[in-house]
């Protein structure tokens, strides 16, 4: 006599991570050996799905840019949703969205500014490259050396980093120049002044040997992200500017983790160069984890496509809202500075902690978003087991950080910008655990 069937009800639960990897692709990664549910969370602290809380040094991947659970942003949100209007389409005037578009043009320093919002820095991304390719009819583009634009097929093709480029096939004609990874390179030894005229010089002899001159753009991050955070001197994409200009080239500054003041120094990161870009691109930050982005740019590059276009869902009620809410936030509460304080405390503590273990190789950034590149002691060769293991032991020890870089042996902090004087120095004791343990 065979058993009833048990109602599916009643049948055990599978492991998250068990229906994770029969539904979702192979190549979405997942941190830790045994990866975490982040269930619930409250200021700069997230907690998992068994319980376990930690304090949060990645964010979202910067994206959770003045932490969790903020109340000001939640209750532009839910004043929205008491409209019963969630989504409109650009078909129709959005308030909140021109409201927005308005700070931001404003913000941005580019003079007759436009913007057109996305749901992500890779859309944005994707909008620049189509823009300058329209504006100045070209489809040759120049790109940094170790850079990420994101997962679409046009920002696939302008990736300098083999571990993230999934595609050889392109709609645009790519050059590489040197100078955004400068810890590790033909240019390394140089001082800063040195190291801006070699890879002008570099820009100049790409121009000249793997392009027919008319170039579309250059498109750089200031500050490398899933590079690294690797930094290039400050005045370098002044003087590729002066280059660039020569041959009428655009230049776009890709500020999706660099932009609303998490650098410390400045609002944008380009702002470190001394130069105003054509055109800038953002996401992340701005809706402390609501889904936006957008390019912004000179009104008559903004202007020149001939065709219709529309966003469905970019720049929607609720996203412009929250992003209104967020801006504020930063703005009133001064977080760039608090940017520039806690980074450099972090800095400082990272560097000590440099001096007593030769696995740290380079510590790098600005405000809050430092690399710290791990090395085979004795030399620089890069070591992407010991991030794997700090990442682990961090994470054993209450702390969750970020990985990348080239060779995969970076360790990225970027924690959201309200972070306080003991939640700095929380992370350092526990940074300086893990790397003496790893």
């Amino acid at each position: 006599m065979t058993e009833p069937d048990v109602p599916q009800s009643h049948q055990p639960e599978r492991p998250l991570l068990e229906r994770h990897r029969a539904v979702l692709p192979s190549w979405m990664s997942l941190y830790y050996d045994e990866p975490i549910e982040i269930a619930s969370a409250d200021g700069r602290r997230v907690t998992d799905g068994d319980g376990r809380t930690y304090l949060d040094f990645f964010a979202g991947i910067l994206t959770n840019a003045i932490g969790y659970d903020v109340a000001e942003i939640s209750d532009a949100v839910r004043r929205q949703l008491d409209t019963g209007v969630l989504h409109t389409s650009t078909l129709y005037l959005i308030r909140k969205q021109v409201e927005l578009a308005e700070r931001i043009a404003e913000l941005s320093g580019i003079p007759d500014a436009k913007v057109f919002f996305t749901n992500s820095g890779t859309e944005a991304n994707e909008t620049a490259l189509m823009l300058a390719t329209q504006y100045r009819r070209s489809n040759q583009i120049l790109a940094l050396r170790n850079s990420y634009h994101g997962r679409a097929f046009g920002t696939v093709g302008i990736t300098g980093n083999r571990g993230w480029s999934a595609s050889s096939l392109s709609p645009v004609k790519v050059s590489y120049v040197h100078g955004g990874y400068r810890y590790r390179g033909p240019f390394a030894g140089l001082d800063d002044a040195g190291y801006i005229r070699a890879c002008t010089d570099d820009l100049r002899d790409v121009l000249r040997t793997t392009t027919s001159g008319d170039v579309a753009a250059l498109i750089a991050e200031p500050i490398q992200g899933v590079g690294g955070f690797s930094t290039p001197p400050d005045g370098m994409f002044g003087a590729f500017k002066d280059v660039l200009d020569e041959h009428g080239i655009l230049l776009i500054s890709d500020e999706v983790q660099t932009g609303w003041g998490r650098t410390g120094e400045h609002f944008w990161g380009i702002d470190a160069h001394g130069v105003t870009p054509d055109v800038m691109t953002f996401a992340k930050g701005l809706g402390n984890g609501l889904a936006i982005g957008g390019v912004v740019a000179r009104g008559d590059i903004m202007d020149c496509l001939g065709a219709n276009s529309i966003s469905t869902f970019g720049g929607n009620p609720v996203a412009t809202a929250g992003a209104q809410a967020t801006l504020d936030y930063v703005l009133d509460h001064d977080l760039q500075g608090n940017a520039a304080k806690q980074g450099a405390t972090l800095m400082a503590g990272l560097r000590e902690i440099q001096g007593r273990h030769d696995l740290v190789g380079d510590v790098r950034g600005k405000g809050l978003m430092i690399g710290v590149e791990l090395v085979r002691p004795g030399g620089e060769e890069p070591d992407p087991a010991a991030a794997g293991r700090v990442l682990e032991e961090t994470k054993a020890r209450g702390l969750l950080i970020g990985k990348g870089g080239l060779h995969g042996n970076v360790l990225r902090l970027a924690p959201p910008m309200t972070l306080t004087d003991e939640e700095t120095t929380e992370a350092l004791g526990i940074l300086g655990e893990s790397i003496a343990a790893a």
